[in-house]
């Protein structure tokens, strides 16, 4: 059956019970029909005295159109915590429409190890990206409005750099042109859209921990430059007050279940490529009140989602992870080592070698870059040969690592019994040394840049164009120096090139632009060719999407 077949088949608990058995009160439920709701943050001050539990990050090897399945392995291993007798609450990003409708697909799971209802959790759901598109572009309206006015502020139209945004893949909207057809129809300007996710309101709810943080990390977003170079926030358009009060709701974390019953805290959406990757700061601490374990998941692979988690959201929140999950496949890692795609069937040991150094890169990062315990979880296949499970497993053991076979795609949390064990036992061995970040604070941005190409890449150096370098001297005069980076860099490799498998070394990263973010308080480095709107691809997903005269959706995976 294809996943979409299997979520329907499901027999869901009403959202209520769901809630109640993992100690909600109802106060704090509001309902969005019978098998969602969003719990109001304030359950997070009154639970204020009672202990975290163990926060679990899972990850990835660099994604091959093979997959990898980390949504699927975060939802079964919340599921084999469960059945071991543990309490946990997974915590996920919510999906895009973009991939659902491109390529790549839906952030519900896979299998037997999903989150549902998975057709409204991967189209509308509960309106958040509605709410994030919709504050987004009143703050680029009121902007091109104070510039129709009168411009008292001195904007100038050639260093905008607020741009709209939509929650599709449409590349038409990359660069526009605006404002034409007469001088009541605005100041003519080029423009442009992001996808939603790559918004830095997106960034910015997902950081914010309450209405007040909210409303003021919203004030200090750069919209533009003046004409004599000083920054125009969105609290100079008296704009943070409006788009908060498009947001208030959207704050507040989704709670859903998984096809097994256990509690999901589903809450915003940045990609890991073009922003930071994670789920928000609030759902994360939510599940860390509901559960013993919270379970969660980052962007891509370690090099982009996890990087990001450790440097940015932890930085600034204060998490602290107590294990992590590499998710990996076979099929992948013989991806990585030069087989196609059509031939990964096959048992290929000498591929298989030559692949697995990705796997033990990102291994290494975890352990000697961020001083976490790892375990590596292998996606099972059903054409995983014995040989080939026993190479990735040995090979994870040279560097003091276990591989543990997951097989939560075809038998749900049962599948999850033997990873849960293992990161159980992560978690409560004694810790030998303390997690640490790529690169401390108070240190240069191109110190920052160096950092993580060197200890989290694997290459040699960042090199600047003479673009990025002025942008580099302007924003550290303009004191944003101290800011932590999130790398915009293709998911396809560990370099910026994405023709480049495996793992190299000594290369050099170019960073072509830099530009703060300073609502959500990081520095976008934007390299290689990474765009922030993607395009469909020649075969979009949306054309095998349809839904009958009964409501019921098919082709949605």
């Amino acid at each position: 059956m294809t996943d979409i077949q299997i979520a329907q088949q499901a027999a869901p608990l009403p959202i209520g019970d769901i809630a109640a058995a993992c100690g909600i009160d109802p106060q704090y439920l509001e309902q969005y029909g019978r098998y969602k709701a969003k719990i109001d943050y304030r359950l997070l001050r009154d639970r204020a005295d009672r202990p975290d539990g163990k926060l679990i990050l899972v990850t990835a090897i660099t994604p091959t159109p093979a997959g990898e399945g980390k949504t699927t392995t975060t939802v079964g291993l919340t599921d084999g915590l469960r059945k071991i007798g543990k309490n946990a609450v997974a915590a996920l990003r919510e999906p895009s429409l973009g991939p659902v409708f491109g390529v790549k697909g839906g952030a519900a799971g896979g299998g037997y190890a999903q989150v549902i209802p998975m057709e409204d959790i991967n189209l509308h759901f509960t309106g958040d990206f509605h709410a994030i598109g919709a504050a987004n572009n009143l703050l680029a309206a009121l902007l091109d409005n104070h510039i129709q006015q009168g411009n008292a502020l001195g904007i100038d139209c050639k260093q905008i750099v607020w741009k709209r945004c939509v929650d599709m893949n449409d590349r038409q909207l990359r660069h526009v042109i605006d404002g034409l057809g007469g001088r009541m129809q605005g100041v003519p300007r080029e423009d442009g859209f992001d996808i939603t996710v790559a918004s830095e309101v997106m960034a910015v709810l997902c950081l914010a921990s309450d209405i007040p943080d909210l409303k003021a990390r919203l004030g200090r977003m750069i919209v533009a430059y003046t004409f004599d170079g000083r920054p125009v926030t969105a609290h100079d358009l008296k704009a943070e007050g409006a788009m908060t009060a498009l947001l208030k709701d959207a704050l507040k974390p989704n709670l859903v279940q998984t096809l097994e019953h256990s509690p999901a805290l589903i809450h915003g959406g940045p990609f890991a490529n073009i922003a930071h990757g994670c789920n928000s700061v609030t759902a994360t601490r939510m599940a860390l009140k509901l559960g013993d374990y919270a379970v969660t998941e980052a962007g891509f692979a370690a090099d982009l989602g996890a990087e990001k988690f450790f440097d940015i959201k932890c930085r600034l929140s204060g998490l602290r992870p107590s294990a992590v999950v590499i998710v990996a496949t076979v099929r992948a890692l013989k991806y990585h080592g030069g087989v196609p795609k059509a031939e990964l069937n096959r048992e290929n040991l000498s591929a298989l070698e030559k692949g697995l150094p990705n796997l033990l890169h990102h291994v290494g990062t975890i352990r000697n870059t961020f001083h976490l315990p790892c375990v590596v979880a292998i996606n099972a296949f059903p054409t995983d040969t014995a040989e080939e499970l026993r190479l990735v497993q040995e090979r994870c053991r040279e560097l003091g690592v276990n591989a543990v076979l997951s097989e939560v795609w075809a038998k749900g949390g049962e599948g999850g019994r033997d990873l849960a064990r293992e990161v159980v036992r992560l978690c409560d061995q004694p810790r030998l040394e303390e997690f640490t970040f790529a690169y401390p604070d108070n240190t240069s941005l191109i110190y920052k840049l160096n950092s993580i190409v060197g200890r989290v890449y694997g290459g040699s150096q960042a090199v600047l164009t003479p673009a990025a370098q002025k942008q580099l001297k302007r924003l550290t005069e303009l004191g944003f120096g101290d800011l932590p980076v999130c790398m915009a860099k293709t998911q396809y490799s560990l370099s910026d090139d994405p023709a480049l498998p495996g793992a190299p070394r000594d290369f050099t990263v170019t960073v072509r632009s830099l530009k703060v973010s300073a609502g959500a308080g990081f520095i976008v480095a934007y390299t290689g060719d990474i765009m922030t709107m993607p395009g469909l691809p020649r075969v979009p997903a949306a054309e095998n999407i349809d839904v009958d005269e009964n409501g019921v959706i098919t082709g949605l995976f």
